[in-house]
């Protein structure tokens, strides 16, 4: 049979322009997102991870020893990685994160296009059965309207970046593990594609050379996509399915052609294995045995995956956290589980008959299997960021529909959807761009959200409208009795108010419901204390240090207390680890300064007091003990700089003055320099005998 005539790419030129075009579009609908805050998960994931201090040694990035496994980047060591490189570059200033985020969207928008733009069109060059050449055209006589391929591609690509869908992946900084992972899966993709393409021209031999660079790229982008979230998990296995619908015609020849790299992309799946096992079920928050029953997470994904369809053609309302709430009986959702019942039989029919919407029907179900099926997922049951490479899926029906149906009058049509989807997404970017604006958001749409509710709280905390911030923490506290969260902010809230007597009975209550919580135990214990119940607060801070020993405000508090307690060997040790952990913390060293000085040891608590004062120049209080050390080290002019300087910080710091005032006048005898020290001590304290005296004894005094 004789092999129709090649459909050629044109050259780079326009594959520039639509690519420049594309990456408008983007910044177009996305510039208003760059400076959005860190919400919920980026805590723990940036601002509290310590693996991402330091960009050396690497092991220590790639293999964190993070104490909670259910952290977003636990056994992902690429986005753990890509942190980093952005605190190196700008610590925890926002752009850099959501700029690196955009970048990996519009590559993973590019890559799209290139794929869809080289299945359309086709190459010279077929196998098995597809006799027109490598992508040209499927088993079973699917047309792929390849007069239409860079039109469709091109709008495809369009609308997939700027789909509002994609803000949950994109905006929201620490889900860029989503949209890695899809960079990823679509480079493995597009790398196979470009190792089948036949680049023959007359009797010249295939580039075999080219073709294995591509596998190996294949292959490694498979690899990395492991080390970014478990959802590449089904790679290998669309990409088998793509060598079976578009290029070898069957699963046998597929194999026979390419076997050692399918090995190749098998491999991959140990890597996986390995990092999966490392994470312990992501620290109990995802896989069987969990609260969560497989059976009412299925269902609630039957919830879900319409609820994603249905935002893909209206998307409204976009919520950023629908929490964790499940459906607990098919009869919630007998609708549409029958309604996703039956389009997953559509698909292994079309597989069958029409393989080309077979494959784009598996590609939207491999993609969702993995955090949308029987696996239970306990921190939320749906989100909107799993959508990220499945939207391609009713993006790709959507467009390649309209252009079979309208031909080139299709095309004001996509680009009017493409210019009403950037619209949505920069309004959507709006709602990200403040922490209380987008908790405030998810309330309103999910008002039973008790972590919605919680985290409104906290960003009305941050800005000081206590009472708001109070009122939402009791409403967390009344929709999830059961976490000691909501609790734990809430007794904050209470201390700032100065109503210590319910902030303890609320410590208490989170103690009660959450007994492993360190900061609870130190919190409670810093208000027994000022209340004068040294004994529990003593134990309390031992407790904290025992749950959490890298806490390095606790053994600060528990070496301070150790200190009061007069037992300032054991504060120095809780002291000086603290400083380990947090070195540049001022108040921890002018507590080992303290202790050093209650155990003799003058030179160490000079040191220490010198440290605070560096990290901290306006601290007064290391000033006056820094003084006093040197006194005792018989260092009195050196002292009395450090008590002068004490005063010009806190003029109001009795202690400093009154010893620089005495020096002045009893060692050195300057009644004139000592007497204006002397009256502003008698202001601060008319009835202090000691200082009346030296007062009168400085008036006396000769000028």
């Amino acid at each position: 049979m004789k092999a129709n005539p090649p459909t050629r790419l044109p050259g780079r030129g326009p594959a520039w322009v639509a690519g420049c075009g594309l990456l408008l579009l983007l910044a177009v609908s996305y510039h208003n997102s760059l400076r959005g805050p860190f919400v919920l998960d980026d805590g723990p994931a940036i601002v509290h991870n310590p693996s991402i201090r330091q960009l050396w040694p690497l092991s220590g990035v790639i293999f964190p020893h993070l104490e909670d496994g259910g952290v977003t980047v636990s056994g992902r060591p690429l986005v753990n990685l890509s942190l980093a490189v952005n605190h190196a570059l700008g610590g925890e200033a926002v752009i850099g994160y959501h700029l690196f985020n955009l970048a990996v969207h519009g590559l993973a928008g590019l890559v799209l296009f290139g794929i869809v733009r080289r299945t359309l069109v086709g190459r010279p060059g077929g196998e098995g059965g597809n006799p027109t050449g490598g992508v040209a055209r499927a088993p079973g006589g699917s047309k792929l309207l390849p007069e239409h391929a860079w039109g469709v591609a091109f709008f495809v690509a369009a609308i997939w970046l700027v789909h509002p869908l994609q803000t949950a992946a994109v905006t929201y900084i620490v889900q860029r593990a989503e949209a890695m992972m899809g960079l990823c899966y679509l480079l493995a993709l597009y790398g196979f594609i470009r190792a089948v393409e036949k680049l023959e021209t007359g009797n010249r031999k295939p580039e075999t050379g080219g073709r294995r660079n591509w596998l190996l790229l294949s292959v490694g982008a498979c690899l990395a996509g492991m080390a970014c979230k478990e959802v590449m998990v089904t790679a290998p296995l669309m990409i088998l399915l793509y060598d079976r619908t578009f290029v070898a015609g069957g699963f046998r020849a597929a194999w026979q052609r390419r076997w050692r790299y399918y090995l190749g992309l098998g491999g991959t799946w140990l890597v996986l294995a390995a990092l999966v096992a490392g994470t312990a079920g992501r620290g109990g928050t995802a896989g069987f045995g969990i609260e969560v029953s497989p059976w009412e997470y299925a269902l609630t994904q039957c919830q879900a995956i319409v609820h994603y369809l249905r935002l893909v053609v209206w998307p409204h309302p976009l919520v950023f956290d629908y929490g964790i709430a499940t459906v607990e009986s098919l009869g919630a959702v007998w609708g549409q589980a029958l309604f996703l019942v039956g389009l997953l039989g559509v698909t292994i029919f079309a597989l069958w008959r029409r393989p080309v919407l077979g494959f784009i029907g598996a590609w939207f179900f491999a993609l969702l299997a993995p955090s949308s099926s029987i696996v239970p997922v306990v921190t939320q049951t749906m989100a909107e960021h799993r959508m990220y490479l499945a939207l391609v899926a009713p993006v790709l029906v959507v467009a390649g529909g309209l252009v079979a149906a309208l031909g080139r009058r299709a095309w004001p049509v996509l680009g009017l959807l493409a210019g009403l989807a950037g619209g949505v997404t920069y309004a959507r970017n709006a709602d990200y761009a403040t922490a209380e604006g987008l908790w405030a958001d998810t309330v309103a749409k999910r008002p039973a959200n008790a972590r919605a509710h919680h985290n409104l709280g906290l960003a009305e905390q941050a800005r000081g409208r206590l009472d708001e911030a109070e009122r939402h923490l009791r409403a967390a506290i009344a929709l999830a009795p059961g976490s000691p969260e909501p609790l734990y902010n809430l007794a904050l809230v209470l201390t700032r108010q100065e109503r210590r007597d319910e902030a303890i009975a609320t410590y208490r209550e989170a103690l009660r419901v959450g007994p492993d919580h360190a900061a609870t135990h130190n919190n409670l214990a810093n208000l027994l204390r000022a209340a004068g119940q040294a004994e529990e607060a003593g134990r309390l801070y031992a407790e904290a240090v025992r749950l959490q020993p890298g806490f390095a405000g606790a053994r600060n508090s528990y070496g301070n207390w150790l200190i009061d307690a007069n037992r300032p060997a054991e504060a120095l040790v809780q002291l000086e680890e603290a400083i380990r952990l947090q070195p540049e913390a001022a108040e921890m060293q002018f507590n080992a300064g303290n202790a050093c000085a209650a155990l003799g040891r003058i030179e160490a608590a000079a040191d220490h007091y010198r440290a605070a004062i560096r990290l901290e120049p306006g601290h007064a209080e290391a000033r006056n003990n820094l003084g006093n050390v040197l006194l005792e080290a018989d260092r009195p002019g050196e002292a009395m700089e450090q008590f002068a300087e004490a005063v010009r910080l806190q003029p109001a710091y009795f202690e400093p003055r009154r010893t620089l005032a005495l020096l002045l006048l009893m060692h050195l005898n300057r009644p004139a320099e000592a007497r204006p020290h002397l009256e502003v001590l008698a202001g601060l304290r008319p009835g202090d005998r000691e200082i009346a005296e030296a007062l009168a004894r400085a008036r006396a005094a000769r000028p």
